[in-house]
């Protein structure tokens, strides 16, 4: 217990180390995060259940132990309770290994997560007005995206704002008419107008 409890300790205190990174590291450190809570989620539900196997074990014991007439354990409910306590030894056992296994895989994970390339600055010019329409505001610095595994629109979004590029998803949008918003495919280019510099 002591091990997992420093292996946790030793990922977060990692995670806090890798969160000077860039916003696509971050991303990929809260999805981490969240399996490292869902892994000790997972464990305190099998500490329970063992807990409650253990109570059930002393009470047992306890039924062994006390003597009462004519009622004595027979040799099959011996058997049954060594292997009771057999299989319990081997859950815990199986349990260990496998969050041990998972917060390695977890760290590995951190180590070699990739990091995202600076974006790309394209400056367009703007269209010519029309006389009969007010044209739509257009940005004059655009930063092409790469989506990476786990993105969201709304991630990314807020990744550009915290570096100071004013952007709405409508307009994230609206520069990106083949985009399903909903949907993004790793790989996919998508472009960032930028309506800060105006």
């Amino acid at each position: 217990m002591k091990k997992i409890s420093f292996w946790v300790l030793a990922l977060l205190f990692a995670a806090s180390v890798v969160s000077a990174q860039d916003a696509a590291t971050q991303q990929q450190l809260d999805k981490l995060t969240g399996q490292i809570q869902d892994l000790t989620e997972a464990q305190a539900r099998f500490n329970q259940r063992l807990d409650a196997l253990e109570r059930e074990l002393n009470d047992l014991r306890d039924k062994a132990n006390t003597p009462v007439v004519n009622d004595y354990a027979t040799h099959a409910e011996l058997k049954e309770l060594i292997e009771k306590m057999r299989q319990i030894d081997d859950k815990r056992k199986d349990e260990s290994e496998n969050i041990a296994h998972q917060i390695k895989n977890l760290a590995d994970a951190i180590a070699n997560a990739p990091t995202p390339a600076p974006p790309v600055v394209h400056h367009s010019t703007p269209k010519p007005d029309k006389p009969d329409r007010t044209p739509a505001p257009t940005a004059t610095v655009q930063y092409e995206y790469e989506v990476h595994q786990g993105d969201s629109l709304g991630l990314i979004l807020k990744a550009y704002r915290e570096k100071g590029v004013k952007v709405s998803r409508k307009q994230v949008i609206a520069a990106n008419p083949k985009m399903n918003p909903e949907v993004l495919i790793p790989g996919e280019k998508i472009i960032i107008p930028d309506f800060s510099t105006k």
